[in-house]
């Protein structure tokens, strides 16, 4: 059995346990399943919008999320653009900057990625978190300083249906430091084997997962850097300068923002670490029903409160983190109508808006 059925099972499974412990509550109306794809078996959004999807339930909404495991946020945006039969009926967890990196597709520098360009201006519905993993790197070996220091080395990312994990890593190490599968040993792999990898000095590198929310006061230090810090062993890092993120936006098109980790937010950081970050979100076709794209950021303001007590990527969660982003062009205009009624809309002009490239 594949991966992919094993976890729609597992959450149709939820569905029916959860509807059997809170039938009194659903009796009277049927929550809506809206498909979401996801990211591999064993991320965190799996498990995160597993336990949405039985709160929603909990709570009588009128939907609720059915979590679909996928090899990443890259392939969720290939997949979306070349099926047509979920526009109208599915969302995807993906990125500010994947939006913008995918009118590449089919380039040079992005076909072995994605190999024809997606065109399409998705349409936002609710920011999730700021994620930096992919734009730096962590390892045991503290001779090394730079990413340009990876050269001849051996790295292990993620896979190339992931966008920060196995995409964005490559675009920085290639674009920004000149390190490529030609003069390097680059070894795509799932989260969890990449960490391993690492553990075992079977590579000297690896990328390694953060997330944070516009006010970049509230981290997220996910499982991967807990595994590494187990070891006992020093981690250090390899970050980028603002420069580097510059040059790579100027290349793609892209909106990576440059942060100054503050020293000690992870691990062995005993000083301020330079990062790229770029904004995740639950998106949709514009052609997605309004009423639907209503009434899930409708449960979602709802729920949040709640979920930041019942899973750790969620404690970052606050209206200010829904809306980043958000704009009048890029917003669904059922999302929009939902944070008009919340009073929440307002919010958004705390952030910069998300841009389409152009062409």
């Amino acid at each position: 059995m594949s991966i992919f059925k094993s976890v729609s099972k597992l959450a149709a499974a939820g569905v029916v346990a959860v509807t059997a412990a809170y039938g009194s509550a659903t009796e009277t109306r049927a929550a809506e399943a809206v498909p979401v794809l996801l990211c591999p078996f064993g991320c965190g959004p799996i498990a995160g919008d597993t336990i949405l999807m039985n709160q929603m339930i909990k709570a009588g909404s009128e939907v609720m999320l059915l979590p679909q495991e996928t090899p990443g946020y890259m392939y969720n945006i290939r997949e979306m653009g070349r099926n047509k039969n979920k526009w109208k009926h599915s969302i995807f967890s993906t990125e500010d900057t994947l939006i913008q990196v995918a009118y590449a597709g089919g380039s040079p520098e992005m076909k072995e990625f994605l190999p024809e360009p997606v065109k399409i201006p998705w349409k936002l519905l609710y920011g999730e978190a700021w994620w930096g993993q992919g734009k730096f790197l962590v390892t045991f070996d503290c001779d090394l300083k730079s990413m340009a220091d990876l050269k001849g080395k051996r790295i292990s990312l993620g896979l190339r249906g992931q966008s920060d994990w196995g995409v964005f890593s490559r675009l920085f190490l290639e674009h920004g430091f000149g390190v490529t599968p030609d003069n390097a040993d680059i070894r795509h792999m799932t989260p969890g084997q990449l960490t391993q990898q690492l553990i075992d000095g079977a590579t000297d590198a690896a990328v390694t997962p953060i997330g944070a929310e516009p006010s970049l006061k509230n981290f997220i230090i996910p499982g991967p850097v807990r595994q590494l810090e187990a070891t006992g062993k020093k981690m250090c890092y390899l970050g980028v300068t603002k420069e580097d993120v510059d040059k790579l936006n100027k290349k793609f098109g892209a909106t990576w923002q440059h942060v100054e980790l503050p020293a000690n937010t992870l691990p062995h950081q005993d000083k301020p670490l330079g990062i790229g970050f770029n904004k995740g979100f639950k998106a949709a076709h514009e052609s997605f029903d309004a009423d639907r794209a209503y009434k899930i950021v409708k449960a979602v303001a709802k729920i949040g409160p709640q979920m930041k007590e019942l899973h750790a990527l969620w404690r970052i969660w606050s209206p200010e983190l829904m809306t980043c982003g958000l704009s009048d062009e890029n917003t669904h205009p059922g999302a929009i109508k939902a944070y008009k009624e919340l009073g929440w809309w307002d919010k958004r002009k705390a952030c910069e808006p998300m841009t389409y490239p152009k062409g």
